[in-house]
Parts: C-alpha cells; structure tokens; sequence
C-alpha cells in the first residue's frame, strides 16, 4: 500500500518513480491535503500515469458537520472518476430531493428526471457521515498506481530564488523539517488553509455559523430527503446520515438577540427558538441532542473564486472558493472540477507539468469553463441564504411569501 507513516520502515519499491517518491520526495504533482478535493485529484492524475505525493497532517478519521450530503451532480461526477465505489459500505442514504416546510406547511421538492436517460429515472444523491467518506476516498488515493499519501504538517511553500515559481512544500514530521518537490504543487487544504492570503486577493466572509447536531432515530416527515426548515429565526437543515442517524444544522447569525449571554447563549437558542420551529416529529430527538450536549460548529463562508496565476502553484476547493452550504454544493463543485481540472492537465494536453506557461494557460480555460456549473451554484447558495435570512436576520414573512407562494405555490400561512 502507498503510503507513509511517521515510524514505517522503508518498503520495497514497485518502480523507480515510486523510489523518487519515497526517498527523494520528488514527483509530478505534490498535493497538499488529503480531503474531498484533494484525495479525487491525486487519484485522478495517478490514473493518468503522473506520478503523485498526497500529504496530509492527520490520517485519523475526521469529524465534521459538513460535507454529509451529496447532490445527484456530485454523485455522477464520482462516478467519472471511478470512484463511485467510496459510497459504499459507510451505510449512506440515498436521498431523492427536499422537503421545505416554511411555518409548519411542507412541499416535496423531487429531483428532477434526467432528460438524457432513456428511461427517465429521477437521479439520487446520497448522505453519510464525513469522516467515514473521506476515509474511503484515503484508500481509493493509497490503491491508486502513482500515488504515494503522506502523514506531514505542511508548513510553508518553497520558491525558486530566481523567478518565485512554487517548486514544492516545506513540512514538519515528528518535529523534523521536511521538504517535497513536484513540478506541480496543489493546494487543496480546506476553508481554513494557511495559504489562501499569501496567493488569493479575495478573502471568505462570514456571517453566521451553522451548529450541528446528531440525532438518534429522528422521524423525519420525508425519509430519504434533505429538510429546510423556514419559520422563526434562520434556516435549519436536517438530513439522515446513517440509518440511525440524523443531523441538525441551525444557521445562527452573528449577533443574534436570542442567542446572546442573557439569553442562555445559543444553547439557549436553540431549546426556546430553534425546537418550538421543528417538525413535532423530529423534537424529541433534537431535545434529546441537546441535553446531551455534543454541538458543533463550522463558520459559513462566502469566497469568490480566483484564477490561478502563481507559476507551478494551483489553490482548489475550499481554499479558493465556498458559498453558503445550504444548498449542500460544495462536494459537488469540487468532484466536478477535478473532472474539469484532470481533462485540460491530462498528459495529451499538458505532455510536461513542469511547462509552467501551458499549465496557466489551462488553468484561465479551467476558470472560466468551470462558471457554467459553480457560478449557478454559488449565486443560488448566497441568493437562497439572503432570501431565507433575510440578509443575516432572522426569516421574514414578508421577504419569503413571495417566494413560496409564485415559486412553489405554497398558500402563506
């Protein structure tokens, strides 16, 4: 298996690029991180023949309160990479569309028939916990021929002295000073990546945060849906990620009255405001979550994307661009661009990486053939939140019923 630990010994080598990997810390592509992004990008160029290092700081299990539900555009985009096979056995539920209930009325929101199927099947996305996902996508990346996965802290980027251009990565392994060279180094380190304010000119914005919640045998009015819940304060989400199990996602925004200290804080929060506002079926499993404390939290973040333009470096996924989760895009935006990205980079169009102005080159045409599908995503994550937010306050009848009411025919209540 390729992979690195800190205390392995040295493995007998399959190739000679294998060898340059483990003992010289050199090949085609190094990536820096070993999550969504970067797990299908390194398996997507190792298939194509480039040698790759995959680093990553932590190899144990993540736990996250995003990134569990997977849109039907990210589930076909998986199964381009040949990687379909990563949602299998971490007890996913496929899930058929969306259940609004905007003040206590629900409408099913179904996903749309694929028009391009003869036999018109409804496509399905599918929720699960993260950490289970990613680690499935890890084995995929240590199977995938070509690819070598690293347990390092990266640390810093190493420069050419003559012309800035990126030539690898400098990291920490067990308090040791490392370094790993590649003609092509890719940062795919997350929402909250070390590197972004170095290489990028935008900066993500946030105004709220989402608190998460596992609840245990929840009933939920659509099984095998993704829920919004609209009435009094911000959007919540619940969707199944197991068939136990069921998260709760409270957008909370900054300031807000009924979360403060005199008001119990968002503990608070979330027993006087958020658990009146849900589905009669769901509360007794939320107030059970809630007694028991286990919350969450991840900060929601807007951050348009930029063009690459640093000489042999790429930034992708979460540290070059997000947008509000509520609409749940973000896996499919990155899973889709490593279709987009392995295509314009593969070895017929790009013969060597280390031509760093083809490799531009291709990164304007990435940026701008990607807009097609993340620009729609992106607008209706940032448009939807504003419109259910009512701009970062709590749901109004008064921005919302028109919306209800012409777009899905929903009688206000």
């Amino acid at each position: 298996m390729p992979m690195i630990l800190d205390d392995d010994p040295p493995p007998p080598f399959s190739d000679v690029e294998e060898q340059r990997r483990r003992l010289h810390h050199e090949a085609d592509v190094v990536v820096v991180g070993a999550g969504i992004m970067g797990c299908a990008i390194a398996v997507a160029m190792g298939k194509q023949g480039r040698s790759v290092l995959l680093l990553e700081k932590s190899l144990k299990e993540p736990d996250r309160i995003v990134g569990e539900l997977l849109q039907p555009g990210g589930v076909a985009a998986l199964e381009k990479l040949g990687l379909r096979d990563c949602l299998e056995g971490i007890d996913a539920i496929p899930v058929h569309g969306y259940e609004v209930i905007y003040y206590g009325q629900g409408v099913a929101i179904p996903y749309p028939e694929n028009s391009d199927d003869t036999d018109r099947k409804r496509p399905q996305g599918r929720s699960f916990h993260h950490g289970r996902f990613i680690q499935r996508l890890r084995e995929a990346a240590m199977r995938t021929p070509n690819v070598t996965v690293v347990e390092t802290t990266v640390t810093d980027v190493v420069k050419s002295s003559y012309n800035d251009q990126i030539l690898g990565v400098e990291s920490q392994t067990q308090g040791k000073k490392d370094c790993y060279f590649g003609h092509l180094t890719i940062i795919a380190d997350g929402y909250a990546s070390k590197f972004r304010k170095a290489y990028i000119k935008h900066q993500p914005i946030s105004r709220s945060k989402f608190f998460g919640l596992e609840l245990i045998d929840a009933v939920l009015p659509s099984p095998n849906h993704g829920h919004v819940v609209l009435g009094e304060g911000a959007p919540i989400l619940l969707y199944q990620i197991g068939t136990h199990e069921t998260r709760a996602l409270v957008d909370v925004p900054e300031h807000l009255p009924s979360a403060s200290v005199k008001n119990g804080g968002v503990k608070g929060h979330l027993r006087n405001t958020v658990l009146p506002n849900l589905p009669k079926s769901v509360r007794p499993s939320f107030e059970a979550a809630l007694d028991k404390g286990a919350i969450k939290s991840m900060p929601n973040s807007f951050l348009p994307p930029s063009t690459s333009r640093t000489p042999g470096m790429i930034m992708l996924g979460d540290a070059m661009n997000m947008r509000h989760p509520l609409t749940g895009g973000g896996m499919t935006v990155a899973f889709n661009d490593v279709v987009l990205l392995s295509d314009l980079l593969s070895p017929s169009k790009v013969p060597r990486l280390e031509d760093t102005q083809l490799v531009l080159k291709q990164m304007s045409t990435f940026h701008w053939r990607r807009k097609s599908l993340t620009s729609v995503i992106n607008i209706l994550a940032q448009a939807l939140y504003s419109l259910f937010a009512a701009n970062g306050q709590p749901s109004s009848p008064k921005h919302s019923q028109p919306f209800f009411s012409i777009q899905i025919l929903l009688p206000p209540p």
